[in-house]
């Protein structure tokens, strides 16, 4: 792959990555309330999942949901399920709970995981922007297993990336202005963004 064709492809994966949706909230959710580690390990596994969904439109998920749509609306649902789920979790949380207790449980590092895993894995928009993005810049007849290993890296790395920033401003952020404690008001704030965004998955079908 040309160097100029790789820089474009990484700067729209930037873009994506960087742009506000479900996949920020939990990255903050678990940043702010479970720590640098388990943000940082939230933003992996989401960067295994959006990579993951990489490969698989290269191998032709993309085309084959568009075929199929009953099967893309019922994981797009199935996503919109899952923030709200999240959203209602926090919301219904004890007030009284223990900082240890919520990195213990809700925040902890297999729950960052999981949540980081999940919330890529059941948004299927990502194998179609994959499948518009990639045929921008191969051609199928050309493609060779190194240059989709490359675009499957890079998308990974960068979306990684990005949410390791996160987790580390959110950390830093939370030391230089004293959230070094759980907020009820803002783990609410936190639920209804979840809400809202499941909301926002459903009307958007």
């Amino acid at each position: 792959m040309a160097l100029s064709l790789w820089l474009s492809l990484a700067l729209v994966c930037m873009m994506g990555a960087m742009s506000p949706g479900p996949s920020l909230a939990v990255v903050l959710k678990h940043s702010l309330s479970g720590g640098m580690k388990n943000g940082m390990l939230a933003a992996l596994s989401h960067g295994f999942g959006v990579g993951l969904y990489a490969a698989a439109s290269l191998l032709g998920l993309g085309a084959l949901m568009l075929q199929f749509p009953t099967v893309y609306q019922f994981l797009v649902y199935l996503g919109a399920a899952y923030l709200a789920y999240l959203g209602l979790k926090i919301l219904f949380s004890k007030p009284n709970d223990s900082e240890l207790n919520i990195q213990q449980s809700d925040m902890s590092s297999s729950k960052a995981l999981q949540d980081g895993f999940a919330i890529a894995f059941l948004n299927p928009k990502l194998a179609i922007f994959f499948l518009a993005l990639f045929s921008q810049f191969i051609d199928p007849e050309s493609l060779t297993l190194s240059i989709g290993i490359i675009m499957c890296l890079t998308v990974f790395v960068i979306d990684t990336g990005w949410y390791l920033l996160v987790a580390l401003l959110t950390e830093v952020s939370k030391k230089r202005f004293g959230f070094t404690k759980q907020n009820i008001w803002l783990d609410r704030l936190l639920g209804a963004v979840f809400i809202a965004l499941a909301i926002k998955v459903v009307i958007g079908l």
